[in-house]
Protein backbone atom coordinates (compact mmCIF):
# COMPACT_ATOMS: atom_id res chain seq x y z
CA UNK A 1 0.00 0.00 0.00
CA UNK A 2 1.04 3.50 -0.89
CA UNK A 3 1.33 5.66 1.95
CA UNK A 4 2.08 9.26 1.86
CA UNK A 5 4.97 11.05 3.32
CA UNK A 6 4.80 12.74 6.68
CA UNK A 7 7.27 15.09 8.04
CA UNK A 8 6.04 15.94 11.48
CA UNK A 9 7.88 18.55 14.09
CA UNK A 10 8.39 18.42 17.61
CA UNK A 11 9.41 22.04 19.59
CA UNK A 12 9.21 19.80 22.68
CA UNK A 13 10.35 22.65 25.69
CA UNK A 14 11.25 25.49 23.12
CA UNK A 15 9.80 28.68 21.30
CA UNK A 16 8.34 31.78 21.46
CA UNK A 17 5.40 33.94 19.90
CA UNK A 18 8.71 35.37 18.13
CA UNK A 19 9.38 32.09 16.94
CA UNK A 20 6.24 31.57 15.38
CA UNK A 21 7.79 33.58 12.24
CA UNK A 22 9.98 29.84 11.46
CA UNK A 23 6.76 28.78 10.70
CA UNK A 24 5.77 31.27 7.45
CA UNK A 25 9.08 29.25 5.52
CA UNK A 26 7.71 25.73 6.89
CA UNK A 27 4.19 26.71 5.50
CA UNK A 28 5.43 27.59 2.15
CA UNK A 29 7.52 24.64 1.90
CA UNK A 30 4.83 22.23 2.18
CA UNK A 31 2.56 24.39 -0.16
CA UNK A 32 5.08 23.47 -2.35
CA UNK A 33 5.61 19.80 -1.48
CA UNK A 34 1.86 18.52 -2.26
CA UNK A 35 2.72 15.06 -1.89
CA UNK A 36 4.19 15.33 1.72
CA UNK A 37 2.17 15.57 4.49
CA UNK A 38 3.95 18.61 7.27
CA UNK A 39 2.87 18.82 10.80
CA UNK A 40 4.28 20.78 14.06
CA UNK A 41 3.60 19.96 17.46
CA UNK A 42 3.84 23.30 19.62
CA UNK A 43 3.82 23.96 23.14
CA UNK A 44 0.58 24.20 24.59
CA UNK A 45 1.14 28.26 24.81
CA UNK A 46 1.87 28.47 21.15
CA UNK A 47 -0.96 25.88 19.83
CA UNK A 48 -3.68 28.81 19.15
CA UNK A 49 -0.93 31.35 17.60
CA UNK A 50 0.49 28.63 15.54
CA UNK A 51 -3.24 27.36 13.73
CA UNK A 52 -3.96 31.25 13.11
CA UNK A 53 -0.73 32.28 11.85
CA UNK A 54 -0.46 29.27 9.42
CA UNK A 55 -3.93 27.84 9.25
CA UNK A 56 -2.96 25.32 5.95
CA UNK A 57 -0.02 23.80 8.52
CA UNK A 58 -1.25 21.02 10.59
CA UNK A 59 -0.61 21.95 14.56
CA UNK A 60 -0.33 19.81 17.12
CA UNK A 61 0.33 19.32 20.78
CA UNK A 62 3.07 17.83 22.29
CA UNK A 63 1.00 15.43 24.97
CA UNK A 64 -2.22 15.45 26.33
CA UNK A 65 -3.93 14.19 29.08
CA UNK A 66 -5.72 10.74 29.26
CA UNK A 67 -8.53 12.21 31.12
CA UNK A 68 -11.18 14.85 29.32
CA UNK A 69 -11.66 16.97 32.60
CA UNK A 70 -11.12 16.58 36.21
CA UNK A 71 -9.00 17.82 39.19
CA UNK A 72 -5.66 17.33 37.48
CA UNK A 73 -3.87 20.24 38.16
CA UNK A 74 -1.35 21.65 35.20
CA UNK A 75 -2.41 18.91 32.81
CA UNK A 76 -4.15 19.90 29.58
CA UNK A 77 -7.34 17.49 27.68
CA UNK A 78 -6.94 16.46 24.77
CA UNK A 79 -10.44 18.72 24.21
CA UNK A 80 -8.64 21.69 25.00
CA UNK A 81 -5.89 21.09 23.02
CA UNK A 82 -8.14 20.71 19.83
CA UNK A 83 -10.80 23.98 20.80
CA UNK A 84 -6.88 25.94 20.71
CA UNK A 85 -6.69 24.52 17.37
CA UNK A 86 -4.49 21.55 17.39
CA UNK A 87 -4.98 18.68 14.84
CA UNK A 88 -2.82 15.74 16.40
CA UNK A 89 -0.93 15.15 19.57
CA UNK A 90 2.61 13.00 20.13
CA UNK A 91 1.65 10.37 22.95
CA UNK A 92 3.94 8.17 24.43
CA UNK A 93 6.98 10.21 24.13
CA UNK A 94 10.25 8.89 24.88
CA UNK A 95 11.51 12.08 27.00
CA UNK A 96 7.96 11.48 29.11
CA UNK A 97 8.64 7.89 29.66
CA UNK A 98 12.00 8.91 30.91
CA UNK A 99 11.65 11.77 32.49
CA UNK A 100 7.99 11.74 33.81
CA UNK A 101 7.83 8.02 34.15
CA UNK A 102 4.68 7.63 31.84
CA UNK A 103 4.23 3.82 30.89
CA UNK A 104 2.76 2.18 27.75
CA UNK A 105 -0.23 1.87 29.22
CA UNK A 106 -0.16 5.55 29.50
CA UNK A 107 0.38 5.78 25.94
CA UNK A 108 -2.66 3.81 25.34
CA UNK A 109 -5.34 6.02 27.33
CA UNK A 110 -3.94 8.97 25.99
CA UNK A 111 -4.25 8.17 22.46
CA UNK A 112 -7.48 6.73 23.05
CA UNK A 113 -8.63 10.24 24.33
CA UNK A 114 -7.37 11.62 21.89
CA UNK A 115 -9.20 10.22 19.22
CA UNK A 116 -12.08 9.85 21.12
CA UNK A 117 -11.72 13.89 20.83
CA UNK A 118 -11.13 13.45 17.19
CA UNK A 119 -7.06 14.49 17.08
CA UNK A 120 -4.88 12.89 14.79
CA UNK A 121 -2.50 10.55 16.84
CA UNK A 122 1.22 9.98 16.81
CA UNK A 123 2.21 7.59 19.16
CA UNK A 124 6.16 6.92 20.13
CA UNK A 125 8.09 3.96 21.37
CA UNK A 126 11.42 3.09 21.02
CA UNK A 127 14.60 1.39 23.51
CA UNK A 128 17.00 2.68 25.56
CA UNK A 129 20.93 2.22 24.29
CA UNK A 130 21.11 -0.34 27.04
CA UNK A 131 18.70 -2.24 26.16
CA UNK A 132 20.11 -1.72 22.57
CA UNK A 133 23.55 -2.73 24.11
CA UNK A 134 21.73 -5.85 25.49
CA UNK A 135 20.49 -7.37 22.35
CA UNK A 136 16.82 -6.43 23.37
CA UNK A 137 15.80 -3.50 21.44
CA UNK A 138 13.28 -5.41 18.79
CA UNK A 139 11.52 -7.01 22.04
CA UNK A 140 11.43 -3.56 23.44
CA UNK A 141 9.63 -2.22 20.49
CA UNK A 142 7.17 -4.90 20.31
CA UNK A 143 6.18 -4.94 24.04
CA UNK A 144 5.37 -1.16 24.10
CA UNK A 145 3.67 -1.50 20.25
CA UNK A 146 1.43 -4.32 22.08
CA UNK A 147 0.52 -2.28 25.26
CA UNK A 148 0.30 1.18 23.61
CA UNK A 149 -1.53 1.17 20.19
CA UNK A 150 -5.98 0.92 20.76
CA UNK A 151 -7.39 -1.72 19.36
CA UNK A 152 -9.16 0.29 16.77
CA UNK A 153 -5.85 2.27 15.72
CA UNK A 154 -5.93 2.83 11.23
CA UNK A 155 -4.08 4.93 9.44
CA UNK A 156 -7.41 7.96 9.32
CA UNK A 157 -6.16 8.99 12.89
CA UNK A 158 -3.02 6.97 14.48
CA UNK A 159 0.71 7.08 13.55
CA UNK A 160 3.43 5.14 15.03
CA UNK A 161 6.76 7.02 15.63
CA UNK A 162 10.24 4.77 15.78
CA UNK A 163 12.76 6.48 17.71
CA UNK A 164 15.52 4.86 19.28
CA UNK A 165 15.66 6.94 23.01
CA UNK A 166 19.58 6.75 22.89
CA UNK A 167 19.56 8.89 18.98
CA UNK A 168 17.68 11.72 20.02
CA UNK A 169 19.23 15.08 20.04
CA UNK A 170 22.57 13.47 20.17
CA UNK A 171 23.58 13.16 16.24
CA UNK A 172 23.69 9.34 16.37
CA UNK A 173 21.76 7.37 14.03
CA UNK A 174 21.06 3.72 13.62
CA UNK A 175 22.30 1.78 10.60
CA UNK A 176 19.67 1.70 7.92
CA UNK A 177 19.77 -1.58 8.45
CA UNK A 178 18.91 -1.84 12.38
CA UNK A 179 16.04 1.40 10.98
CA UNK A 180 14.78 -1.08 8.35
CA UNK A 181 14.57 -3.97 10.63
CA UNK A 182 12.72 -2.39 13.68
CA UNK A 183 10.58 -1.09 10.97
CA UNK A 184 10.19 -4.38 9.90
CA UNK A 185 9.40 -5.86 13.07
CA UNK A 186 6.67 -2.98 13.88
CA UNK A 187 4.75 -3.03 10.54
CA UNK A 188 4.27 -6.95 12.03
CA UNK A 189 3.57 -6.31 15.10
CA UNK A 190 0.72 -3.80 13.97
CA UNK A 191 -0.73 -6.55 11.77
CA UNK A 192 -0.84 -9.02 14.80
CA UNK A 193 -2.83 -6.39 16.32
CA UNK A 194 -5.02 -4.56 13.79
CA UNK A 195 -5.14 -6.69 10.84
CA UNK A 196 -4.91 -5.38 7.54
CA UNK A 197 -5.77 -1.90 9.00
CA UNK A 198 -1.89 -2.09 9.87
CA UNK A 199 -0.94 -1.41 6.23
CA UNK A 200 -2.05 1.51 5.88
CA UNK A 201 -0.69 3.58 9.22
CA UNK A 202 2.64 5.09 8.55
CA UNK A 203 5.17 4.59 10.73
CA UNK A 204 7.68 7.66 11.04
CA UNK A 205 11.62 7.63 11.96
CA UNK A 206 12.72 9.79 14.95
CA UNK A 207 15.94 10.24 16.15
CA UNK A 208 18.55 13.27 15.21
CA UNK A 209 17.06 13.34 11.89
CA UNK A 210 18.71 15.92 9.87
CA UNK A 211 18.44 17.65 5.62
CA UNK A 212 21.55 15.69 5.21
CA UNK A 213 20.69 12.67 6.40
CA UNK A 214 17.00 12.70 5.40
CA UNK A 215 16.62 11.08 2.14
CA UNK A 216 18.58 7.93 3.16
CA UNK A 217 16.50 7.40 6.22
CA UNK A 218 13.17 8.16 4.20
CA UNK A 219 13.72 5.79 1.61
CA UNK A 220 14.30 2.90 3.88
CA UNK A 221 11.12 0.50 3.48
CA UNK A 222 8.38 1.03 5.73
CA UNK A 223 9.96 4.47 7.13
CA UNK A 224 6.38 6.70 6.02
CA UNK A 225 8.39 9.66 7.36
CA UNK A 226 10.19 11.43 9.89
CA UNK A 227 9.38 12.97 13.49
CA UNK A 228 12.17 15.86 13.83
CA UNK A 229 13.33 17.61 16.84
CA UNK A 230 15.66 19.91 17.49
CA UNK A 231 16.15 20.20 13.74
CA UNK A 232 12.33 21.65 13.24
CA UNK A 233 12.99 24.47 15.39
CA UNK A 234 14.18 26.71 12.58
CA UNK A 235 12.60 26.80 8.68
CA UNK A 236 16.44 26.13 7.28
CA UNK A 237 16.82 22.95 8.98
CA UNK A 238 13.39 21.48 8.67
CA UNK A 239 12.77 23.00 5.32
CA UNK A 240 15.44 20.73 3.63
CA UNK A 241 14.03 17.50 5.22
CA UNK A 242 10.53 17.94 3.61
CA UNK A 243 12.69 18.76 0.13
CA UNK A 244 14.18 15.44 0.81
CA UNK A 245 10.58 13.86 1.88
CA UNK A 246 9.10 15.13 -1.47
CA UNK A 247 12.04 13.87 -4.40
CA UNK A 248 11.53 10.45 -3.52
Amino acid sequence: MARRKLVAGNWKMNGSRAALAELDAVAAAANAAPQVDVAMAVPFTLIAAAAERVPDLSIGAEDVHERDSGAHTGCVSAGMVKEAGARFTIVGHSERRADQGETSQDAWAKAAAAHRNGLHVILCCGETEAERNAGRAERVVQAQIEKSVPDNADGSWFTLAYEPRWAIGTGRTPTVEEIASIHAIARAKLRMLIGDAADGVRILYGGSVTGDNAATLLAVENVDGALVGGASLTAAKFVPIIEAAAGL
